[in-house]
């Protein structure tokens, strides 16, 4: 668009439509005044813009039964909609007025804040989603990456509308903003309401530049915490989103700890040993880094078996490749999981907005699975031995 925002439409036949603006702020783009902030202003979009109230915001898709949602990530803040496909306009031009236009009123900020410190007590009331933010405090320390995307509660409390005000206008910017829609159709239909709706004013504001994280040095670290389970996280830094070794990477980490029941983790810990309810690993890029961990709960008496059980499994991948059988099963099962993980529209519809804003295309399935087949087995090989070297994990443990 001229205003520099990106617009992609995936055509769909069917009776509802997906649609959001993925926006290029998150929470590593605070500085140490204002950690919280981008969780804080995706609070306050729904609270009041400059011709609706919070009411008329959440009755304007709820009417159509439609529903309007949003979340916050280390890199974007997504606002999105799910309506019938006759309002697909309506929400549009919703969602436009809340990322463009908000107010921040005052009196809402105070209620909001409430409302968040008891978001960040119920995070500290699940050792399972808490160990997770730890750790990353303790793999980017000194890094913006690395603190609580929730912010901190001492700092929220200072928090006023002309700072949320500050941070739209440097990071809220047409040129880093994505329009998607899934649904049935034509794209000149969104453009057009994308040139009505999607307009902002000139802002004087600059955004900072994201830097990257620099030294990396492992630490281990055990946090009583008085849980009935262990919680038990290790990882490693790794690979970004344009790196050539990312699509590998992810295979990888599938075989090793993905969502699938044969799983390497999963048939050695729970399958074999039932030591554990839940056991994975994960592999989650940035546009400058990455981290991959393991992640499992146990009693506190088993928490070593299974540590000796984890190392064991990674030694394994470190020490012999695939033999070019096993990786065209594991090659066949990631394809079959991305294909049936397609069908969840929602995700779907989330996934390209994403991919519209880090590559400026979206890959078909086909695309997809030719990516996949190219991952060579000597390639997962090299992956293992330098991202599953002990030597270089940070340990977090909660008793």
């Amino acid at each position: 668009m001229p205003n520099g925002l990106r617009v992609i439409l995936k055509p769909d036949n069917m009776p509802v439509s997906y649609c959001g603006i993925v926006i290029n702020a998150g929470s590593r783009d605070e500085d140490a005044t204002n950690w919280g902030m981008a969780h804080f202003i995706e609070h306050m979009l729904f609270k009041g813009t400059r011709k609706r109230s919070s009411t008329q915001i959440i009755n304007r898709l709820e009417d159509v039964g439609g529903e309007l949602n949003a979340f916050t990530s280390k890199e974007e803040t997504v606002v999105y909609a799910t309506v019938l496909t006759e309002h697909t306009e309506r929400a549009i031009e919703l969602l436009a007025d809340i990322t463009f236009q908000s107010i921040f009123p005052e009196k809402e900020v105070e209620k909001e804040l409430v409302i968040i410190q008891d978001e960040i007590q119920s995070y500290n009331d699940s050792p399972s989603e808490l160990i997770f933010d730890e750790f990353e405090e303790l793999m980017f320390a000194d890094h913006a990456i690395g603190h609580n995307i929730l912010g901190k509660p001492e700092l929220l409390d200072t928090f006023t509308s002309l700072q949320a005000g500050d941070f739209i206008r440097k990071y809220y910017r047409p040129e880093e903003m994505v329009l998607f829609v899934l649904g049935n159709l034509r794209f000149e239909k969104i453009v057009k309401w994308a040139e009505r709706y999607c307009v902002s004013a000139e802002s004087p504001g600059s955004a900072a530049p994201r830097i990257a994280p620099q030294s990396y040095q492992p630490i281990q670290k055990t946090i009583n915490k008085n849980t009935f389970q262990a919680h038990v996280l290790l990882g490693n830094r790794a690979c970004h989103f344009y790196h050539p070794d990312r699509m590998g990477l992810y295979l990888l980490n599938n075989i090793l700890g993905g969502p699938g029941m044969n799983s390497l983790l999963n048939m050695s810990l729970r399958e074999r040993n039932g030591l554990v309810y839940n056991v994975e690993s994960s592999f989650q890029p940035m546009t400058d880094t990455g981290m991959w961990t393991v992640y499992y709960g146990c009693d506190p008496e088993n928490e070593k078996r299974c540590e000796k059980l984890v190392y064991h499994t990674l030694q394994k991948l470190i020490d012999k490749q695939f033999t070019e059988k096993q990786l065209e099963k594991y090659k066949l099962q990631l394809i079959g999981q991305m294909a049936i993980a397609s069908e969840n529209k929602e995700n779907l519809a989330l996934s390209i907005g994403k991919s519209f804003l880090r590559y400026n295309k979206i890959d078909d399935m086909a695309t997809i699975r030719q990516h996949i087949h190219n991952v060579t087995s000597e390639q997962l090989h090299r992956l293992a031995n330098e991202v599953f070297n002990p030597e270089q994990f940070s340990v977090l443990k909660f008793f």
